[in-house]
């Protein structure tokens, strides 16, 4: 990319959550060897549905420098322990996927088999005695502190926090340029990306192009036609209405996820609002009725008419080509189940940080580039599908037919270890920690076979005392803690002009 001490040109095309967290994380980390540019229009409107996140949230904002209180009052923020799934495992069924660790876990097994010994023998109680965050998103409570060791994530407004990104950004010099592009010029020899003309026939040049131009796709699939992995056979959802409604009731430290006729429901709590939506699948429910369902199940007065989203669940087939990558739900799209959308978007913009290609774009770099991120969709796919293949629901063809789905290989692997001998894990690849796997396949009733004996290794009175002391000290913990709405106005809440 010529002298070693020039800048390297970056070109973002698109703005939104995707455009301004790859500006302000290469403006963060590389800006003294980065030129950035951004070019967005404020006349094309952004997806914005994605407005709950997952812990890793937390560490994209230590890398970017992000105030997290400045950051939680600009984004009228909220913070979240994990989600309530309803009418998952079986019409009624309620549990709760937390942030949060169960137990202690030995080198040789994890706690749940110890509890799992300590249940054969008569006690133990639940297993949810022993996760902080579990306990206290149930009763509405958060607290954090130094004495506290509390993993959380936040709800959060899509569009303010692309603002409050785009100010941290433009504040270190990344440039934005207000406009259409209309064409996408590329190297007659190499198909490398030259430019993009503008509306008003400008010429935007750069070395390294980022793809956040969202469905569209306009560099990755329309300029360099990639192709694309259609996940639909596995993930049949192809449509969202999302509507915000007027504050109401509770401010719970959880995303609501409610399962529907042909889909689910989202609600998300904001310090000034409420985020909801209804995804579902076409194929067994109209617009009309989709529609219908979502409004009559709203806690409060809809702020605008809902709108409707179309998408086709998978990837693209690479992520990055010659010089583009694709970052955002121009990469791919899977369904926001368990609020994966944004940490995507934070991690190809931190994986691009690690991997900039300062020495060239060699197809080394592409290639182990494209293998992690289609390692870390695949891991996510998994995890989603999840959710559906263990219903037990069977009042309606969609739930029916996600009993018989025919499921990738890897998830039947981790369903079988779990059935057979409750063993769950982590690999390399994986975002979801064991607590996460473990949760939703108690919370959808996948039960056990056998378990790891480690737990007769240790003096039963010994065994138990452990629990009962564990469990205590969350209990008492959770008992002090402030509500999350109490919490949440004596630390970042927005003071009324």
């Amino acid at each position: 990319m010529g002298d070693s001490k020039q800048k390297t040109r970056v070109v973002i095309a698109g703005g939104g959550t995707a455009g301004w967290v790859t500006a302000a994380m290469l403006s963060a980390q590389l800006n003294k060897l980065v030129d950035i540019t951004l070019v967005e229009s404020d006349q094309i409107g952004t997806v914005g549905v994605g407005e709950a996140t997952i812990p890793t949230h937390r560490r994209f904002h230590e890398l970017i420098g992000a105030d997290e209180v400045e950051f939680m009052r600009a984004a009228r923020a909220t913070f979240k322990l994990g989600i309530s799934f309803e009418n998952w495992g079986g019409l009624g069924d309620k549990y709760i996927h937390s942030f949060g660790t169960c137990g202690k876990p030995t080198w040789m097994a994890d706690f749940h088999h110890l509890w799992l010994q300590a249940r054969s023998e008569g006690f133990g109680g639940d297993l949810n005695d022993y996760c902080l965050e579990l306990r206290a998103a149930e009763a509405d409570r958060f607290a954090k502190s130094d004495q506290l060791n509390i993993n959380y994530a936040y709800h959060l407004d899509a569009s303010l926090y692309a603002g409050y990104l785009r100010g941290l950004s433009e504040r270190r010099g990344v440039r934005r340029i207000e406009g259409k592009f209309v064409d996408v010029l590329q190297n007659p020899e190499t198909g490398f990306i030259e430019g993009l003309k503008m509306e008003s026939g400008d010429l935007v040049e750069g070395d390294l192009f980022v793809d956040c131009t969202g469905f569209r796709a306009a560099l990755i699939e329309k300029t360099l036609d990639v192709g694309y992995d259609d996940w639909s056979h596995w993930l049949p959802m192809n449509s969202a209405f999302a509507v915000q409604t007027k504050l109401s009731g509770d401010m719970p430290p959880y995303t609501r996820s409610i399962a529907r006729q042909a889909g689910w429901q989202w609600r998300i709590p904001l310090q000034h609002r409420v985020g909801n939506g209804h995804v579902f699948c076409s194929d067994y429910i109209s617009d009309d009725e989709a529609r219908d369902t979502l409004m009559k199940s709203l806690d409060g007065e809809p702020l605008f008419e809902p709108r409707v989203i179309r998408f086709l669940t998978g990837r693209r087939k690479k992520m990055w080509e010659k010089n583009c990558i694709a970052l955002g739900l121009s990469s791919g799209f899977l369904e926001p189940l368990e609020s994966t959308s944004i940490h995507l978007f934070q991690i190809a913009a931190t994986r691009l940080v690690q991997m900039f290609p300062f020495s060239g774009f060699n197809q080394s770099l592409i290639d182990r580039f494209n293998q992690m991120a289609d390692e870390e969709f695949e891991s996510i796919r998994d995890f989603i599908i999840l959710h559906y293949v263990l219903t037990e629901r069977d009042d309606t063809p969609f739930w029916r037919d996600r009993q018989t789905l025919d499921i990738p290989d890897t998830l039947k692997e981790r369903i079988a270890l779990y059935r057979e001998n409750a063993f769950v894990y982590q690999g390399e690849a994986d975002l979801f920690r064991v607590e996460s796997w473990l949760q939703v396949m108690r919370g959808q009733r996948l039960e056990s076979e056998g378990y790891h004996r480690a737990g007769q290794l240790m003096e039963t009175s010994k065994l138990k005392a452990s629990l009962e002391g564990l469990s205590g000290r969350i209990k008492a913990a959770v008992a002090q803690m402030p509500t999350h709405e109490e919490f949440i106005s004596r630390y970042c809440a927005v003071q009324s002009d």
